[in-house]
């Protein structure tokens, strides 16, 4: 019977009863916290998921989005026998096929990154293919992958099974109820209202789809999502197709198939999709679809005629153009909003609801019950956006071509086309005139490389790529004498007050009460002692305090550290990123260029390692920071936006004897990995600690009053098991080879680990990379030496060495002394 009471209060509100909403209530009641009542403004699975195909593939581009699709299969495959209710879930297996060269490499390289997963996956032939699906044509293939564990699932079956699970928990669930507004006080989240009254909640969670937009509007939360067409067809049935056949894949053709009822569900991602619902979604959008789209279909029909000729010959039963949300970026966004304490969201599936409810919604329950991740959701996490992302024009221009992704070639280094130039530096169009090719981060535009010629770009390949050379002129220049990064997207925040020091010290695992002018590079850790960030802190004044953190991380750090804040404690956070240009004067001639400018002092003794002052330098009074991510002598200047420009030319006359250059972000990516630099998000991620990333030397298990995350890393340090999963260097002794990234480690043969960065290493002539290893013991500079490694490169095996400490200087002698 439906539920129709609506309580006063309750402990969790969650918004929008689709297969996102419905697996959270499924969840958060499975781990005791039953005090739960869903509203759904219609009826459970009317809006997107019930039109969805449901197809769940397991591999995902992280290891950690990877083990939630897996446990998503697990999930669905015992639902059944849980609730009783069926959920159409089939263990059918997937073919992904290549017509190309370049598709055929992907999919060798998708492979490698499966078995490091720890994925069932088989490389196969053309005429295997057709063997698993034997009405395909396979003339114009040059391969495939069988991955036996994906599978697909009848999408409003699988809500309702999870619906009922929660209900069986004693979660409640009222359809036709209309949620009118998000109700707060003091910075906090306290309940709803609905077209039926108010329900006070301490915890409210939006998992309204497509309407989820407009739901965090309601409280001045971004969620930056857009819906767009997406559109599929169910043909009369055909001859040959069985009830367990896999589903298949043709990312070229830009079409997936799956059977149903005898015939097939034929779908796909057109490379340039068409948004919908500009003027917001209609309440009442319930079980509905879209007009029929053929000439928007047309493209994908013309490439299933190519891969299945018999549909030429076959009806189509049923068109649907369904809506669907896409976020700028093609993962969903999850997790608590950094506007408003206790609301959190769930959506912007863009088509991958289905496969990934089951472990999403168990990883947001987590989050909820815990108040904090459990494991690494960065990719998704919602605080990878600003505010900026949720502007609507920018939206709709962006989501044209994020449906398209979905099988469009993934690239190395890969770059979005669409709505930009976002965010632009001071220098930009002086960078652009010496022929800067541009990538874009957190909606920065920022230098990649410095083309030869004007009007180049970036041919991707899965080889070397075409600005191989220039960024090798470029690193020379660091290497060897100087060069000059413009890192103004670098995120800056200001901390303030008379507690400062002491509330930085209790979150930062090193030791920030340093004398004024020090600078302190840091982690943040999590309970679990793994990394939120890195960042390096300096000390301005007594109660100030500047950190510079990555360019997609300034929502999100200064997030974490206002949760971390005592709430009576005297400390101001200010984002204040836009005030601050970043020029990085690095390399062995760097002083020499700098001294030109300023007279400031640069010796070692007067300007140390590691020590920020404010310096003339020319007209403009800038910080001048000691630190360097490259490894060479040089200094961060941090200059007001207005002088920035000034600064810029200043510094380039200065440096015009000394032959010094413009530099990019693949030089720096090149330089920070022969040096052995860790990254946020790459090789420090909140499942790694310090003692795994070898970087121990930047925590103080000693200073007064401790830090999140010591008790963790005391403990990690006596457990024998702990240093099994490390970060080690690896340098291949091939020259020739170019990694990426995603590559597999062997050791011995087999793999345990893979590639979490990598670029060309021009100073040790061959491809360069960190990587993380899930051994079997310790792993010491000994086990290294012990076994032979290699990298999986698309299906060869190439040889490398692997290191603890860089073989790139060492003993850090170039910075600190140059």
């Amino acid at each position: 019977m439906a539920e129709t009471n609506l309580p006063e209060r309750t402990q969790y509100v969650i918004v929008g009863g689709g297969i996102v909403g419905c697996s959270v209530a499924y969840h958060l009641a499975k781990m005791g916290h039953t005090d739960i009542v869903l509203l759904e403004q219609g009826q459970l699975s009317c809006g997107t998921t019930w039109h969805a195909a449901g197809l769940v593939g397991q591999l995902r581009s992280t290891p950690a989005m990877t083990n939630l699709i897996r446990y998503s299969t697990q999930l669905y495959s015992e639902l059944e026998a849980e609730t009783g209710l069926a959920t159409g879930w089939t263990e059918c297996g997937s073919v992904t096929v290549a017509r190309t060269d370049d598709r055929m490499t992907m999919l060798l390289r998708t492979a490698a990154a499966a078995r490091a997963q720890g994925v069932e996956v088989e490389v196969i032939t053309p005429e295997e293919a057709r063997e698993k699906w034997p009405v395909m044509q396979v003339e114009d293939l040059k391969g495939g992958l069988w991955m036996p564990g994906d599978g697909k699932a009848n999408a409003t079956d699988l809500t309702q099974s999870l619906a009922r699970g929660a209900r069986m928990r004693g979660a409640r669930i009222i359809e036709g109820i209309k949620v009118t507004d998000i109700l707060t006080d003091k910075g906090r989240v306290s309940g709803v209202a609905t077209d039926r009254g108010r329900i006070e909640a301490e915890v409210v969670i939006n998992c309204a789809g497509q309407w989820a937009r407009n739901i965090g509007k309601m409280c001045g939360v971004s969620v930056p999502l857009h819906s767009a067409e997406h559109m599929y067809i169910v043909t009369e049935q055909i001859d040959g197709i069985a009830p367990d056949l896999p589903v298949l894949r043709d990312p070229d053709g830009y079409i997936y198939f799956k059977e149903e009822t005898g015939g097939l569900v034929m779908g796909g991602f057109e490379p340039e999709a068409k948004p919908w619902g500009m003027n917001g979604i209609p309440d009442n959008f319930f079980f509905q679809l879209l007009p029929d789209n053929w000439e928007q279909f047309e493209i994908l029909l013309e490439n299933a005629l190519i891969r299945v000729p018999q549909m030429a010959e076959t009806g189509v039963r049923k068109f649907y153009n369904g809506p669907e949300s896409f976020t700028p970026d093609n993962n969903y966004l999850l997790g608590e909003a950094p506007e408003l304490k206790n609301f959190f969201v769930g959506a912007g599936f863009n088509s991958m609801g289905i496969a990934s409810a089951g472990g999403a919604g168990r990883a947001l329950a987590e989050w909820i019950v815990e108040g904090a991740p459990t494991m690494d959701l960065f990719a998704v996490d919602i605080r990878r956006f600003a505010g900026f992302n949720n502007n609507p024009s920018w939206l709709h221009d962006r989501v044209k071509e994020v449906l398209g992704l979905h099988y469009a070639m993934p690239w190395p280094n890969r770059e979005l086309d669409s709505a930009r130039p976002f965010r632009r530096s001071p220098l930009y169009d002086r960078l652009a005139a010496k022929n800067a090719v541009f990538g874009s981060k957190m909606g920065w535009e920022r230098a990649n490389y410095f083309a030869a010629a004007p009007g180049e770009g970036i041919d991707y390949s899965f080889g070397r790529q075409n600005w191989h050379e220039a960024v090798a002129a470029e690193h020379r220049a660091v290497r060897e004498g100087v060069a000059l990064f413009d890192q103004s997207s670098f995120a800056k925040l200001l901390v303030q007050g008379r507690d400062a020091c002491r509330e930085l010290n209790r979150i930062c695992a090193g030791n920030v009460d340093v004398e004024i002018g020090k600078t302190v590079y840091t982690g943040l850790l999590n309970i679990r002692g793994g990394y939120e960030s890195d960042l390096t802190v300096l000390r301005l004044k007594t109660d100030e305090f500047l950190l510079i953190t990555g360019s997609a991380q300034a929502v999100r750090d200064a997030d974490w550290l206002r949760k971390n804040f005592d709430e009576s404690a005297h400390v101001f956070l200010t984002d204040v990123t836009s005030s601050w240009a970043v020029l990085a004067l690095m390399g062995p001639k760097s002083r020499e260029v700098l001294a030109k400018v300023t007279k400031t002092d640069l010796s070692n003794e007067a300007f140390p390692f590691a020590t920020v002052q404010s310096i003339d330098l020319g007209y403009a009074t800038v910080l001048a920071n000691r630190m360097t991510y490259v490894g060479e002598l040089g200094w961060e200047l941090i200059v007001p936006v207005e002088f920035a420009v000034g600064v810029y030319e200043d510094l380039m006359r200065a440096g015009e004897t000394h032959g010094i250059r413009d530099a990019g972000y693949y030089a720096l990516e090149g330089l920070r990995l022969e040096k052995g630099f860790r990254a946020w998000s790459r090789e420090l991620t909140p499942d790694i600690t310090p003692l795994q990333a070898g970087l121990t030397f930047a925590v103080d298990f000693d200073k007064p009053g401790g830090f999140i995350g010591r008790e963790a890393l005391l403990a990690a340090k006596s457990d024998p098991d702990h240093l099994k999963t490390r970060i080690v260097q690896m340098v291949l002794k091939d020259g020739g080879a170019q990694l990426w990234g995603g590559e597999a480690v062997l050791c011995d043969g087999r793999e345990i680990g893979e590639v979490r960065s990598a670029a060309y290493g021009h100073t040790l002539k061959a491809a360069t990379a960190l990587v993380q290893l899930h051994a079997p013991e310790r792993v010491t500079a000994a086990f290294l030496s012990r076994h032979m490694w290699e990298i999986d490169l698309a299906g060869t095996r190439l040889e490398a060495e692997a290191h603890i400490r860089t073989p790139y200087d060492p003993s850090g002698e170039r910075p600190r002394n140059g």
